[in-house]
């Protein structure tokens, strides 16, 4: 059996805790490789060998460290086939979407090469006789990014770009159900100059996490997952007097005026809340038709596209729109809370629940559900299933529509679609919600602005990638400098202002 390990100091490190987690392939339900989990003191060797590599990289110049990101992209576009490949054998999602999901995360890294501009000062000349005044923005040191199994390259790489191109060493903690691409990240930075010891991948668990936020050599720690996870870290790293942004669940809604293009929406909502088998952070997972004959309109529409969509392996082809779910556990959850909607009321237009795939039957495929008639009182409304499963909440009008979004405590991200101007510029205005699209179904911003979701979508006070992401990894140091000229005067007890 495969075994798969740390990377510390520019090497596989092979771990020896006895501990390992099982990698399964999601299409056959088999165990493909095991992966060593570290311990406690594998971990806190990472960081104390990280903070010796960041001192002599943290005062390289900006210009050469962007060097190092130029060649990174150059070869992750070399081995996009080859990482694409292993991302679907361990997650289970297409080919495309696996290239989709290298490619996001490669769009920050292309940002990241901008970095000496991004890391500029600022400086004000004779802030007062024979004063100048300025700003520099420093590295924080040794930071952390733990990250989820549904995007193993994007999320990763949107955590590592920035944090290295400011200057830190990083501690990457991949999520244990897919972990190899990180791994292959990690070589392929070494590979492009990047120096032995300032990215540290070190594969675990719950104990991995919290030898991460008891490490006080650790400035920082980026994370996203599950809401829990995510207000457990942001406490916990807050407690330790660390910089924490963390990034938890969504129930992203998405509202159908009734001028709405329909065959539009319709596709719109089987994309994004189908693909990737819902196990998108950003998944449109509610539709929220304004009106009766809207919403019939809507599902007309949705059952026959929803009842083509081919479900399989990576390897069936490009044509599949969607693959397996990531574990066993993930599949019984998402049928547990189908089957919770049905027996609280709603209407199961779409029943995937005796999905099959023939030769496949011990993978975690899940078919494609749609309901009908949801409350927001029940469980498949109030819970992130992350799962193939839209539910359609019927709204009487504008304001029931956008007050369902506004009264969720999830605000990652949110939809409209509209022929009015004015309904969607109110639309943007006043939702409380942190990513906004108005005919665009996944409001994923490029890589030059920034992500991230409000109320219990995001705990921190910036946002992902973008130039949140250089002021997450770099401290402000203002600088006040006086160069006396002619006969120094004596010794000054007063503050004063400056003249």
């Amino acid at each position: 059996m495969k075994e798969i390990h740390h990377w510390i100091d520019g090497n596989e490190y092979k771990g020896t805790s006895g501990r390992f987690s099982d990698v399964f392939n999601p299409a056959t339900g088999e165990i493909q490789a095991k992966l060593s989990l570290a311990t406690k003191a594998e971990l806190d060797h990472a960081v104390e060998r990280a903070a010796v590599a960041q001192v002599k990289w943290g005062a390289t110049n900006p210009q050469r460290r962007a060097r190092v990101m130029m060649e990174f992209v150059r070869l992750i576009n070399r081995d996009m086939d080859k990482l694409a490949e292993v991302l679907s054998s361990e997650h289970g999602k297409t080919l495309p979407d696996a290239k989709g999901d290298v490619q996001r995360g490669l769009e920050v890294i292309e940002f990241c090469i901008g970095a000496p501009h991004l890391l500029k000062g600022e400086f004000t000349d004779s802030a007062g006789p024979g004063i100048d005044m300025y700003s520099m923005r420093q590295p924080l040191g040794v930071v952390a990014g733990i990250t989820p199994f549904n995007f193993p390259a994007m999320i990763p790489l949107w955590k590592l770009g920035p944090a290295l191109a400011a200057g830190n060493a990083m501690i990457l903690k991949p999520s244990e159900r897919d972990p190899s691409v990180p791994l292959m990240l990690a070589a392929l930075l070494q590979e492009a100059g990047l120096p032995a010891g300032v990215l540290q991948v070190v594969n675990g668990d719950k104990d991995s996490v919290d030898a991460i936020l008891d490490n006080p050599v650790i400035q920082a720690v980026g994370f996203v997952g599950s809401t829990p996870i995510a207000q457990y870290i942001y406490e916990r790293a807050a407690a330790t007097g660390k910089r924490a942004q963390c990034f938890g669940g969504a129930k992203n809604h998405m509202i159908i005026m009734p001028d709405a293009d329909m065959d539009q929406a319709a596709d719109a909502l089987v994309g994004a809340g189908y693909g990737a088998a819902g196990e998108r952070c950003m998944a449109i997972s509610v539709a929220v038709p304004v009106g009766d004959k809207t919403a019939d309109a809507l599902i007309e529409r949705l059952i026959p596209r929803i009842e083509k969509l081919k479900v399989g392996p990576y390897t069936a082809g490009d044509d599949v729109d969607y693959g397996p779910v990531v574990t066993a556990a993930a599949k019984a959850n998402i049928l547990r809370l189908v089957q919770s909607g049905i027996d609280q009321g709603a209407e199961l237009v779409v029943d995937g629940r005796d999905f099959n795939l023939q030769g496949y039957e011990n993978g975690f495929f899940v078919g494609p559900h749609l309901f009908d008639r949801v409350t927001p009182d029940m469980d498949i409304y109030k819970t992130e299933i992350f799962g193939p499963v839209l539910s359609t909440v019927r709204a009487g009008s504008y304001e029931e529509a956008i007050g369902l979004a506004m009264s969720h405590e999830y605000g990652n991200g949110t939809a409209i679609y509209t022929r009015d101007g004015d309904t969607a510029r109110d639309f943007a205005s006043r939702i409380n919600i942190g990513m906004v699209g108005i005919n665009v179904p996944i409001p994923v911003p490029l890589a030059y602005h920034t992500f991230g979701g409000w109320k219990k979508s995001g705990f921190g006070d910036l946002n992902q990638h973008g130039p949140d992401a250089f002021r997450f990894y770099t401290r402000t140091k203002t600088v006040t400098a006086r160069w006396p000229s002619g006969i120094k005067e004596g010794g000054e007890f007063n503050f004063r202002a400056m003249e």
